[in-house]
């Protein structure tokens, strides 16, 4: 049979341009770079100068924004923070006793089963029992207190100030979520995932791009990402003024913050199912045709022109030498002679009409033909809309000086999700990150993807901004996988998803030791990632004052590694969520759930409060004000 060969044209919907740096104040005194005075001044002796004097060629680093890292002959020095995690004084002092107690009956209720597996149910029936003004204030003195920041952008100020003072920034959320029945939720699902001109999915999608009513529900088997649903396009651009908000109440209350976005926000998915379909179709493609270099990764092989022209011959494909030399050609950007992954991926040009962003090559007229030219007109005006809303918030975050994280969803979205991440990247982080994307590390394929896109920055000379997570859809993704008949893209245990993370980290610092336009923020609550990492930028000379490495973990979670790495002066964050009260009771299901896994296994963090607990009992500090403790 024949195989087409695709080629793809992507419309970023913006026009690129240069940036001018902003410059923030640091939140936290950073590190001092002490130069190598002894070799300076054997050099004076020589020139016969003296004093000897500081390079002058060597940068300060002023902000988080201000990245350098070709520091030349350098000693530097590196905080001292303890790896073990386990002083309670340090991790804890920021939390008044209060809110020490509240987190202990948090964690123990998040120990019960019973409890857990029913939570949704009983706030439901405590709201009923108790009133919306009870209910209010019981979950503010329980769950929502400890998880959530507060109600709107005025309410949260006071925490984002108290975690700067002890040195951890924030990445903000508005974490309101529909409270849908399964069956509504499905329902939606399908509608927005199916086009109105292709009746029969199946004959356009392959099954892994095609929107299964089984799956129809994106929140089953899923306790620690927020998932949206697909109404109209009114509703996404009010989900853009929700953006807006975070952007400029992260901008207004912090001094280098983040604010986090989901792509199925900001348009219909349905739209986000046919570009990964396509761009995995491409990938496939090149996979297929540099087969006799199997034994490399994909992102390492290359094709000459004339096994290019030998392979599309053997796969079937009706093509002339002359034709398939002219495509070569055209690929072949730097005329090297051989072409890459990267430049393959350049198949995907800049058109502003969705009808011709899926192209494919007509033999025997020699034109490019779309691959889709049933597709309506509105649905071309939707995915305009989707990139018009991306651009908007990317405009927003570079004018307020916050950085946007584009964080991840499932494997059938994915593949769309990232490469309209990166033509943003390519817009706005010519100068200094402000676009920043998520990668999984339970993807057989993660490693892959982030090295073909750290390529492509280095090449085209933009900042790469990335932050590396284990996943949040695991047990989801493998039900998928085995339901609807592909490959499982799951590592196979946990043991090689800490590989897959390790090896996709160690690679970034080692660029970012090289190079330094690399931005990483390791999301880990697992204390020996964390470990894993600074022991790393030590051994690479890799000073946290550089700004190019961060550390984030979830509000109410995890604090004996959060706030001794931020006050020790580790760029470190909180993922911080905020809404009213009944509004994000959905994400307090999940946390409840999600500590409830963490609990059965560890119990360090509820020990470390008792600990500390004791401490102020037996020293007669009750009475703890985080406002007057000196730093």
């Amino acid at each position: 049979m024949a195989t087409r060969l695709t080629v793809i044209r992507l419309c970023p919907g913006v026009s690129r341009g240069l940036l001018r740096p902003q410059i923030a104040e640091v939140r936290v005194t950073p590190v001092r770079v002490k130069v190598d005075m002894a070799r300076a001044a054997v050099a004076a002796e020589k020139d016969d100068t003296s004093p000897a004097e500081v390079p002058a060629d060597i940068p300060e680093v002023k902000s988080r924004f201000d990245i350098r890292h070709d520091y030349g002959e350098q000693v530097r020095q590196f905080p001292t923070v303890s790896l073990n995690f386990d002083d309670a004084s340090e991790a804890y002092k920021s939390k008044t006793t209060g809110e020490i107690l509240r987190s202990l009956l948090v964690f123990k209720l998040c120990s019960f089963d019973i409890i857990v597996r029913n939570n949704n149910q009983l706030m439901k029936l405590s709201r009923r029992i108790l009133g919306k003004r009870l209910f209010k204030m019981c979950m503010k003195s329980t769950f929502y207190g400890h998880f959530v920041a507060g109600e709107d952008q005025e309410s949260i100020k006071p925490l984002i100030k108290r975690m700067e003072k002890f040195g951890v920034g924030s990445i903000l959320d508005y974490s309101v979520e529909e409270d849908l029945s399964r069956d509504e939720a499905v329902t939606a699902e399908m509608d927005a995932c199916v086009s109105s001109a292709e009746p029969e999915q199946s004959e356009i999608h392959s099954e892994k791009f095609k929107a299964h009513e089984e799956f129809g529900d994106r929140r089953e088997d899923v306790v620690s990402a927020r998932t949206y649903f697909y109404e109209d396009e009114h509703k996404c651009d009010e989900n853009v003024k929700i953006f807006l908000n975070c952007i400029k109440a992260a901008g207004y209350s912090s001094t280098d913050g983040f604010a986090a976005i989901k792509l199925t926000a900001l348009g219909r998915p349905q739209l986000l199912l046919q570009l990964s379909d396509v761009l995995a179709t491409t990938r496939q493609f090149f996979e297929a045709l540099t087969s006799a270099e199997k034994k490399l990764p994909w992102v390492k092989r290359k094709l000459t022109k004339e096994v290019f022209q030998n392979r599309l011959e053997e796969l079937g494909v009706p093509m002339s030498r002359d034709e398939s030399g002219w495509w070569f050609t055209w690929m072949d950007q730097d005329a090297s002679g051989d072409v890459d992954l990267l430049e393959w991926n350049q198949m995907l040009k800049p058109n502003h009409s969705l009808r011709k962003l899926f192209v494919v090559p007509n033999i025997e007229t020699g034109e490019l033909e779309p691959a889709m030219s049933s597709i309506t007109e509105e649905e071309e005006q939707q995915m305009k809309n989707m990139l018009r809303r991306m651009n908007m918030l990317a405009e927003a975050a570079k004018e307020h000086g916050v950085r946007l994280m584009v964080d991840a969803e499932q494997t059938y979205f994915q593949p769309a999700i990232t490469r309209l991440t990166v033509e943003m990247m390519r817009k706005f982080n010519l100068n200094r990150p402000v676009i920043f994307n998520t990668y999984q590390c339970y993807l057989k394929d993660a490693y892959n993807n982030l090295y073909a896109d750290m390529d492509l920055a280095r090449k085209e000379g933009w900042h790469f901004g990335c932050k590396l997570v284990r996943g949040a859809y695991m047990e989801q993704e493998r039900k998928r996988a085995e339901a609807v008949g592909y490959d499982d893209p799951i590592n196979p245990d946990y043991e090689a998803t800490n590989r897959m993370y390790h090896k996709c980290l160690d690679h970034m610092l080692t660029r970012i030791d090289k190079y330094g336009d690399i931005n990483v923020m390791v999301a880990s609550h697992n204390e020996d990632t964390v470990k894993h990492t600074v022991q790393r930028m030590r051994e690479l000379n890799i000073s946290p004052a550089d700004q190019t490495v961060y550390f984030g973990q979830l509000l109410g979670m995890c604090d004996q590694v959060s706030f001794p790495l931020g006050q020790a002066g580790y760029p470190t964050f909180k993922y911080v969520p905020y809404g009213p009260v009944e509004e994000v009771l959905p994400y307090l299901s999940r946390r409840a759930q999600e500590n409830s896994a963490i609990l059965k296994g560890a119990y360090k963090e509820r020990m470390l409060l008792w600990t500390e607990l004791k401490r102020r009992l037996s020293h007669l500090e009750i009475v703890h004000n985080p406002d007057k403790v000196k730093q």
